[in-house]
């Protein structure tokens, strides 16, 4: 599935919506020995810059999306001047402030990774009267998305009024501190802000949130040596869950792994898991819907010699109400030692309760049979992976559409089988009915990027309103008609939960609680254990944003 070096993208950083769409005010935490910065220390005559304080998540520009992703403490809550940003500069302007006391401003210079020096851009900035430390107090101080390496220098300024101009460039106006006593030289380590691309962040970015988080448990609700997950070695990734009487259902893939083996073995012996509970909080495990069998393929082609059943992940099951049945659609993987990605040639299997009714959720359910794979049909994009992802929804009350997954994709069919690119796409499929059979759309279509340029997996689909549908992955773009979609926005949930997670792995539901209150339940990683846990959280849609954001949807 996700390789590890991917999912840096996501590190601390959101949730969900198409979005990814991802407002939430942050407060900064400070810790005792660093004073909170005033406001009286500058003030901005006569220019329509905007400011806004500084923390993670805070978008730092005007008229673009690079926010926040990392940054120094000492940093925390600093009155950063909104500069307008276009094609990576800082087009050539100035401003103009008073300084009530002598103070020092901050600014931030972005640093190529390959260049030694700030020389070029600290020239091309005049400081009027301010005098510039020669050396950069925080090297590594943040990291913006989309930007490259940033240090922290300061411009001593007396009290009176002063002028800042600069010709194009790419630097930022951090704010001003009384004293630089609390700021010491060192490197801030915080990573080049390259590994993230640009995004909207709920709350941030985005004027007004569609999504507010109100509330969550401070710590995992599913976590290694809790009941039912003794033998499960590496915690859970991806799957479903629904709402069925007032219980829920999680159908999550379980990393299961061997005793005594490597922890990459978690990844390819997995199992379908069936979950239950009243709260979202409290969990029992009732049965396995699936078993992978563990074992690696001996070709590195689609061999029917390989066992194509090695791996399996992401369960998602569908409610079909002409037959009164549960349907379950799954994904099954050859496993490969040598070649990335080891999950490859993916298959969707369509699987059926023997348990009719609404209640029959928990199965039994047949093997079923495979509904999409690769073959004549296959678009590039798909790549080595194959098939990863599969996720039914109905429009207009007749027409089935589906998204499904690809990755590692090939530039050419003389790609195959062991040259494949990079990138997790999704497109859509079409149906008369649930059962199939299922027809991609053609390639002027797939794959979809509107939604974000080279990941988007596991995505869910969900009906908002009568003309909102939206799809949760990572983040949560919208769509009036099932095929046209919105760029992703992302939600910030530890504005409101205690971080416990280092990253965000994989959203599972959108549970519609009544009131515009919404349950979330997610997987997630903490780089501290071998087993990724799973959380919840509660979100409340705010159905003006909502209505706006449609309005604007072209279908």
């Amino acid at each position: 599935m996700k390789p590890f070096f991917k999912s840096i993208f996501r590190t601390s950083l959101c949730l969900f919506l198409c979005y990814y769409s991802a407002t939430y005010a942050k407060t900064a935490i400070y810790d005792t020995k660093y004073e909170k910065p005033k406001d009286s220390l500058y003030r901005l005559i006569g220019h329509e810059y905007s400011t806004t304080r500084l923390s993670e998540f805070v978008n730092v520009f005007s008229g673009a999306k690079n926010s926040v992703a990392r940054i120094s403490k000492e940093l925390e809550g600093l009155k950063v001047i909104k500069l307008p940003l276009s094609d990576g500069i800082v087009k050539a302007g100035s401003i103009k402030f008073n300084v009530k006391n002598s103070c020092y401003l901050l600014i931030g210079i972005f640093r190529d990774s390959a260049a030694k020096t700030n020389t070029s851009s600290l020239e091309r900035i005049d400081y009027g009267k301010g005098r510039l430390t020669k050396e950069p107090l925080i090297k590594n101080a943040m990291s913006i998305t989309g930007l490259p390496d940033i240090d922290i220098y300061a411009i001593a300024y007396k009290s009176g009024t002063h002028s800042l101009k600069w010709t194009d460039n790419l630097f930022m106006i951090l704010g001003a501190v009384q004293s630089l006593k609390d700021i010491k030289h060192r490197d801030g380590g915080c990573p080049d802000g390259r590994l993230w691309d640009p995004f909207i962040i709920e709350g941030f970015t985005a004027k007004k949130a569609l999504f507010e988080v109100v509330e969550g448990p401070e710590q995992p609700v599913l976590d290694v040596g809790m009941e039912g997950a003794q033998d499960i070695q590496g915690g859970f990734e991806g799957g479903v869950c629904v709402k069925i009487n007032g219980v829920y259902h999680m159908f999550p893939t379980e990393r299961a792994g061997e005793k005594g083996m490597d922890y990459t073995y978690d990844r390819v012996k997995t199992r379908i898991g069936h979950w239950t509970s009243k709260d979202a909080v409290k969990w029992k495990r009732k049965s396995t819907v699936f078993q992978a069998s563990g074992t690696y393929a001996i070709t590195h082609d689609d061999n029917p010699l390989n066992d194509r059943r090695g791996a399996i992940w992401s369960y998602m099951p569908v409610f079909n109400d002409k037959t009164d049945t549960w349907y379950g659609y799954y994904l099954t993987y050859t496993v490969d030692k040598d070649i990335a990605p080891n999950h490859s040639f993916g298959r969707i299997w369509r699987t059926e309760s023997q348990t009719k009714g609404i209640e029959g959720i928990g199965g039994p359910y047949n093997e079923g049979v495979v509904i999409m794979e690769p073959g004549l049909d296959t678009q590039l994009w798909e790549g080595r992976q194959g098939v990863d992802s599969f996720f039914p929804f109905q429009i207009n009350n007749k027409e089935w559409l589906a998204f499904y997954g690809g990755a590692y994709p090939y530039q050419s069919f003389k790609d195959y089988p062991d040259k494949p690119g990079k990138g997790w796409f999704i497109g859509l499929a079409k149906s008369k009915s649930p059962e199939g059979p299922w027809t991609r759309m053609d390639t002027t279509i797939n794959p979809i990027k509107t939604i974000h340029p080279w990941f988007i997996e596991n995505p869910i689909v969900y009906k908002l309103s009568a003309d909102c549908y939206i799809t949760i992955f990572d983040g949560g773009p919208l769509s009036r008609d099932g095929y046209n979609w919105t760029e992703a926005t992302y939600i910030p949930i530890e504005t409101k939960v205690n971080k416990w997670w280092d990253i965000m792995r994989t959203p599972m539901c959108l549970i519609d609680e009544g009131n515009d209150m919404f349950t979330i339940v997610y997987a997630a990683i903490n780089h501290n254990k071998r087993f990724h846990p799973i959380g919840k959280v509660k979100v409340k849609l705010n159905r003006e944003v909502l209505k706006n954001r449609t309005d604007l949807i072209k279908h």
